[in-house]
């Protein structure tokens, strides 16, 4: 395995707050969120980008980003989501990840500037991860 951040998450060897985890992704708060709620989908196999992700690992992969955005919608009480990766450009870390982020009308989020914001401590990100997990265990 690596040694990015993400794979150091996943080996269990960083904190993170965790909302679904399973043989084929792992999903959790971001750190920086743009907008509470955020959440990161990686998979488990280290990759770094989309075109490396194996095709078979792909549908899979992607039927959990599927679900983390409904349950980021539900548990949010969003509008909707906005759901986006980089390759390369803009990717702070060298292991493919999807950014599941809620969304509501006039939210501010304007094109692809990103403001961030943080969680007021560890028990408030604790308690978006468990909304989070709790809407997607009903999926």
């Amino acid at each position: 395995m690596s040694t990015d951040l993400f794979c150091e998450i996943l080996a269990g060897e960083r904190p993170a707050f965790v909302v679904h985890s399973d043989e084929v992704a792992l999903s959790f708060l971001d750190v920086r969120p743009v907008f509470k709620g955020h959440v990161l989908v990686v998979p488990r196999r280290h990759v770094e980008t989309l075109a490396d992700l194996p095709a078979a690992d792909v549908g899979p992969f992607f039927e959990r980003v599927q679900a983390v955005a409904r349950a980021v919608e539900e548990a949010m009480e969003a509008a909707g989501t906005f759901v986006a990766m980089n390759n390369h450009v803009s990717q702070s870390v060298p292991h493919l990840h999807v950014h599941v982020v809620p969304r509501n009308r006039k939210d501010g989020l304007r094109g692809f500037f990103w403001p961030r914001t943080t969680y007021d401590s560890d028990d408030e990100a604790r308690s978006y991860a468990a909304a989070i997990a709790k809407a997607l265990a009903r999926d």
